[in-house]
């Protein structure tokens, strides 16, 4: 128990079908933040690599096959904008997460959230450094 006369208990539930969309600056880490965390949570999984780079994406799908993962545990679909509003209006998908821009990140949020979606959406991510004097 967590005090006197008081438990805690908490149910970890897989959500259904999860979505990620990915940007292209980081065509191999961000669906490895996706994917893989989403399918070991019990969920199957639509992947959306970014238009510009999608192949990277695509090999790591098949790893993940030749591993062992059954057909349509994960799934890639391609395109841009219809892609991605079909991602967030399609009933099924339960919820997304997207690293990317800020303008497409903000649609994202707002129409997933409208359709009843649980968003994740990190926007505007930069790599900060600072210059010392010495």
């Amino acid at each position: 128990g967590i005090s006197k006369d008081m438990d805690l208990a908490s149910y970890r539930v897989p959500l259904g079908v999860c979505a990620g969309i990915a940007p292209f600056n980081f065509p191999a880490m961000i669906p490895l933040w996706m994917f893989p965390t989403g399918v070991i949570c019990g969920n199957t999984y639509v992947i959306k690599p970014s238009e510009r780079d999608p192949t990277a994406c695509l090999a790591l799908v098949e790893l993940f096959k030749e591993a062992g993962c059954p057909d349509g545990v994960v799934s890639v679909i391609h395109g841009q904008h219809d892609c991605v509003n079909f991602i967030c209006d399609h009933p099924d998908i339960r919820a997304i997460s997207f690293v990317g821009g800020d303008a497409a990140g903000r649609h994202i949020y707002f129409r997933g959230s409208q359709n009843g979606k649980r968003v994740q959406s990190n926007m505007g991510a930069k790599n900060h450094g600072v210059i010392m004097p010495d």
